[in-house]
């Protein structure tokens, strides 16, 4: 960690995962399908990145591209996947879900982040979905989010970053 920032690379394979821990990350996020915004990967991918690098890995458990609104088959796919990454060796998970009027969707996410104690887990880029991100924080802080994957509802980090600095300023150091 150079200067209090961990460097978190999204990852799709085990050579950019190799190559990320040689670069400098500190923690990968791993998922297939990195085109589609991340889809969850498959076991075998965890296993053989496991073995090959050293650093945390949070996977992601998304069962599909497109839009973070999920129907009850979905979610038992969610919840079935956490248990296998967990069985494997997670380190961490990433996940979000919205509501069909674009908030955090609480009561997805609260099952969700009870089937993935005692992991650490990271809302996803759903967040750059919401419809109030000043609401969304406080929601995301209150069911238990550790973690908040963000550009800031924006196109780049870079050009998120008036609206980063203030979720920071607001949560204080409840999220990170």
């Amino acid at each position: 960690m150079a200067n209090g920032f961990l460097m978190e690379v999204c990852v799709d394979s085990v050579e950019s995962a190799i190559n990320a821990e040689r670069g400098g990350a500190g923690r990968l996020e791993l998922c297939a399908n990195l085109m589609e915004g991340g889809t969850t990967p498959s076991i075998g991918l965890l296993q053989v990145v496991k073995q090959c690098t050293r650093i945390p890995i949070f996977v992601m458990i998304r069962p599909r591209g497109g839009d973070f609104l999920y129907s009850d088959r979905e979610t038992e796919v969610m919840k079935a996947d956490i248990q296998l990454v967990k069985q494997y060796g997670a380190d961490g998970l990433v996940f979000g879900a919205l509501t069909e009027d674009g908030y955090v969707d609480t009561e997805l996410c609260t099952a969700l982040l009870a089937a993935s104690r005692p992991l650490p887990v990271t809302f996803h880029r759903a967040f750059d979905m919401v419809y109030d991100p000043v609401t969304a924080i406080e929601t995301l802080i209150s069911i238990g989010f550790e973690r908040v994957l963000t550009s800031g509802c924006d196109s780049s980090a870079l050009e998120g970053l008036p609206l980063i600095k203030r979720l920071i300023e607001q949560a204080k150091g409840r999220i990170i």
